[in-house]
C-alpha cells in the first residue's frame, strides 16, 4: 500500500513522540499566580501585641501587603486549630475583608499539653497577682526597709518590675513536681479571603523545655522556654535567630507558600 495514500494508522515509518518537559514548582506558581485571586485590599493582621506585630512584620517582610487591628475576639476554648479557626471567622465577619489571626500556645508535656491555648489566661492572673504582689512588696520596702520615697518611685516606673518576677516564678514553677521539663511552643495562624469563606489554618512548632528565666522578659514567656539545640532561651537570643526557628515563623512560612501557591494578587492603590 501507498504510504501517500494509506491512513494515518497504516503508515510503516515510525514516529517520535515528544517528550513532555517537567514543569518546576516555581513555574507552577507562576502559572496559578496568573490566574489568581485579586485582593483589593491588604490582609488585616488582628493583634494588639506591640512585640508579636514587631515580630510578624520581621518574618513577613514585603511578601504579603497587610496592616494590624486591634478587635475584641472572645477568649474562646478549644483545640488550637478550631480556636484560630473561629477567631479567623469572626474577625473576617468584623472586618469584611481578608484576616489573618494567630493563636500561640506553650505546652507541657508533662502536664499533657497544659496549659497549651489557655496561656494567655494563665499570664493575665499572673499579671493581677503580680500587681497587688508589687503593691505589697512596696508597702514592705518602705515600711520595713525605709527605703527613700525616690527609689519607691522608680521602682513603681519600672513597668512592672514586681509582676515580672511573679511571671518568672509561677510560670516555671508549675513543672516543680515534675522530672519531665519537656514542652513544645505552639503557633496557629488562620487565613480567612471574608467572611463567607472557611478559613485555612497553618501550625508551626518547636520543641524545646522549661528553664529558669533567663534574658529579658518583655515578650511573654520567652524567658523560660529553651528550644532544643540551642542552650539560649527564646529571650536571649538575637531576634533574627529566634525568627529562623521560632514556631511562629514556621507558621508564617506556611502561610507565605499558600500565598504564593494560591496565588493572590494584591491591587496597587
Amino acid at each position: 500500500m501507498d504510504d501517500s495514500i494509506s491512513p494515518f494508522c497504516f503508515r510503516k515509518h515510525s514516529l517520535k513522540l515528544k517528550k513532555k518537559k517537567k514543569i518546576s514548582k516555581e513555574e507552577m506558581a507562576v502559572a496559578k499566580a496568573a490566574s489568581g485571586v485579586l485582593l483589593s485590599r491588604p490582609v488585616t493582621f488582628v493583634t494588639g501585641n506591640a512585640k508579636k506585630l514587631e515580630e510578624v512584620r520581621a518574618i513577613l517582610g514585603q511578601s504579603i501587603p497587610f496592616q494590624s487591628l486591634k478587635l475584641d475576639l472572645p477568649e474562646l476554648q478549644g483545640e488550637p486549630e478550631e480556636i484560630s479557626k473561629e477567631k479567623a471567622r469572626l474577625a473576617a465577619v468584623e472586618v469584611n475583608g481578608p484576616v489573618l489571626v494567630e493563636d500561640t500556645c506553650l505546652c507541657f508535656n508533662a502536664l499533657k499539653g497544659l496549659p497549651g491555648p489557655y496561656i494567655f489566661n494563665l499570664v493575665l492572673f499572673i499579671e493581677f497577682s503580680g500587681v497587688i504582689f508589687n503593691n505589697f512588696v512596696l508597702t514592705i520596702l518602705f515600711r520595713v526597709l525605709l527605703l527613700p520615697s525616690s527609689n519607691m518611685i522608680m521602682i513603681h516606673a519600672e513597668s512592672g518590675f514586681c509582676r515580672r518576677l511573679v511571671m518568672k516564678v509561677c510560670l516555671n514553677n508549675l513543672l516543680m513536681a515534675y522530672e519531665d521539663k519537656s514542652a513544645y511552643a505552639l503557633c496557629a495562624f488562620s487565613f480567612a479571603l471574608g467572611p463567607d469563606v472557611e478559613p485555612i489554618t497553618f501550625l508551626g512548632k518547636t520543641p524545646g523545655m522549661i528553664v529558669p528565666a533567663r534574658g529579658p522578659n518583655d515578650f511573654g514567656w520567652d524567658p523560660i522556654f529553651q528550644p532544643d539545640g540551642y542552650e539560649q532561651t527564646y529571650a536571649e537570643m538575637a531576634k533574627d535567630e529566634k525568627n529562623k526557628i521560632s514556631h511562629r515563623s514556621k507558621a508564617l512560612d506556611m502561610v507565605k507558600s499558600h500565598f504564593v501557591e494560591a496565588g493572590y494578587i494584591f491591587q496597587d492603590k
